[in-house]
């Protein structure tokens, strides 16, 4: 009934953002506002992903600690190597990772790289989407039975 996966069930087409660990705190936090997400990539000098930064840890890691963002580098407070998805994975296997780990973003890997930042709400939404289409389509068939009888 629910077998989602990652893509195509949750990702879409993702314009990726991030930044370098030498980038600044301050940087991290503006790009995060100037397009409304709430995680970025941080890329190493191979393109390739070597963490990620969070709003929780810029509340955590550097307001908390009070960190000057202007002077402290992503670097320094990224998770780095974290747990990732790929784009078969189930997703409810991918929301039990994320509840048990106490995680609100998952990178999502293809060939090395990543194609899409997926969050705990992004999952909920698809789990939330097919459980109403299969009570619809339930309702039909429980209708279309009761029509003929």
């Amino acid at each position: 009934m629910l077998d989602l996966r990652i893509h195509p069930n949750v990702l879409k087409e993702q314009v990726i953002h991030g930044l370098e660990a030498g980038d600044t705190v301050l940087d991290g936090a503006n790009l995060m506002v100037r397009h409304d997400i709430s995680a970025i990539v941080i890329f190493g000098d191979d393109g390739e992903m070597t963490g990620i930064v969070t709003e929780h840890d810029l509340t955590r890691r550097v307001l908390a600690d009070q960190l000057d963002p202007k002077m402290t580098t992503l670097g320094e407070i990224m998770t780095e190597n974290p747990d990732t998805l790929s784009p078969e994975d189930a997703v409810l296997d991918a929301l039990e990772l994320m509840r048990t780990r106490r995680y609100r973003h998952l990178p999502v890997i293809k060939d090395d790289r990543v194609i899409g930042m997926v969050s705990i709400r992004d999952l909920y939404e698809a789990v939330q989407d097919a459980l109403e289409q299969s009570m619809l389509e339930t309702e039909a068939l429980v209708f279309s039975r009761d029509k003929n009888d």
